[in-house]
Parts: structure tokens; C-alpha cells; sequence
């Protein structure tokens, strides 16, 4: 998985390409405790993102209550797989998604 991060006044997205499973999640999970401290917004682009496991989710859910009391987080350009794993799961029902 690769993880490509971008600043802009105040606002964090986060691109993801490859697959977020057991073996990358704490890779993002590092990124992430070492940026959201400045962070108001969180967004994520999955564009290039081909699959999410449970320890992604996981991440997520840990970063979605992280922005809640900031200024939230938004996932943007979700693959349809991804979006399959996210309705079964009901993050469908939780995250902002566009």
C-alpha cells in the first residue's frame, strides 16, 4: 500500500493506493497519529484503493473519532469494492462519503 499525504490550511487528505489489510494498517495508522494533531479536517481519497480489511477499518473507525471533535473527516472516490466492504459493515451508515 502506498500512502501519499498533502497539507492545506488546516486540511489533511490522505491517498491510498493498494490494499489497507492486517499487514498495512499500521502503517497508516502511524502516518495518521503523526499528522492529525495539526489536522482540522481529515479527507481520504480511495481512488486507488483495492481493498479494506477489518484492521483498516479499524483505522478508520480510530481516525473518524479522532476528526469528530475537530472539524471531521470525509472519504472521497471509493472504489466499488471498497464501498461493498463499507455497506456490509455499515460504514456506509457512519462515514461521510462522496
Amino acid at each position: 500500500m502506498e500512502i501519499k499525504t498533502t497539507k492545506n490550511s488546516g486540511e489533511l487528505t490522505v491517498a491510498l493506493s493498494g490494499r489497507l489489510d492486517t499487514l498495512t494498517a499500521p502503517d497508516l495508522e502511524d502516518k495518521l497519529y503523526e499528522e492529525l494533531d495539526e489536522a482540522e479536517k481529515l479527507i481520504f481519497d480511495f481512488a486507488e484503493l483495492e481493498y479494506i480489511s477489518s484492521a483498516g477499518l479499524r483505522v478508520l473507525l480510530g481516525a473518524y473519532k479522532m476528526m469528530d471533535e475537530k472539524g471531521g473527516m470525509l472519504v472521497r472516490n471509493v472504489t466499488e469494492p471498497v464501498m461493498e466492504i463499507f455497506e456490509v459493515t455499515g460504514f456506509s451508515d457512519v462515514l461521510d462519503i462522496e
